[in-house]
């Protein structure tokens, strides 16, 4: 197994504060917005995001929320391993939200095919929009595509990206691995 460096902690800090501004520009003071991690990797993005914008923008009441696919993928029955669902915690209302999902990685497109059926249970939302740090561009398999991405990555055959957060991995970093 061989892995090269995609992103620095610098270069991922650097790629959270342009989203975190991209985020201002297109909701100003977040009033009419709500952030939804997609369980389980994106919420360590959508706590960091809301951490900054709160931080270093001042901005006020930015409500952030969980949101678990597992029973809305299209392959949850197909495998012999079992899939454990993590938690949705979504406590405020949706119905004429701007939403915007954040994940990690967009590979297929079907996670947020799912995130999008899912989301229907809470209500519905004015629109929606996606934030994704790293987009592997040759990969879908929906049309599906990101409003917001921190970096485009032209990932072919068995390369995963690996992406590592302080809270949960030690560091952060992205990594292109070759298994």
């Amino acid at each position: 197994m061989s892995q090269k460096v995609l992103l620095n902690a610098t270069e991922v800090h650097i790629a959270l504060q342009r989203l975190a501004c991209q985020l201002i520009e297109n909701h100003n003071s977040f009033t009419n917005t709500v952030l939804i991690g997609i369980q389980p990797r994106g919420i360590f993005l959508a706590e960091r995001l809301k951490s900054i914008l709160e931080k270093d923008y001042k901005l006020k009441n930015i409500q952030l929320g969980y949101l678990d696919i597992t029973f809305y993928r299209d392959d949850f029955r197909r495998g012999d391993k079992t899939l454990e669902a993590n938690t949705t915690n979504i406590n405020f209302i949706v119905e004429d939200k701007k939403i915007v999902f954040i994940d990690d990685v967009l590979y297929t497109g079907r996670s947020i095919r799912s995130a999008l059926t899912a989301i229907q249970s809470f209500g519905r939302p004015l629109e929606i929009e996606l934030l994704t740090l790293i987009d592997r561009r040759f990969s879908r398999h929906l049309p599906i595509q990101p409003d917001y991405r921190g970096r485009q990555v032209d990932a072919i055959g068995g390369e995963k990206v690996k992406v590592c957060w302080e809270e949960k991995d030690g560091e952060d970093a992205v990594y292109l691995v070759n298994e």
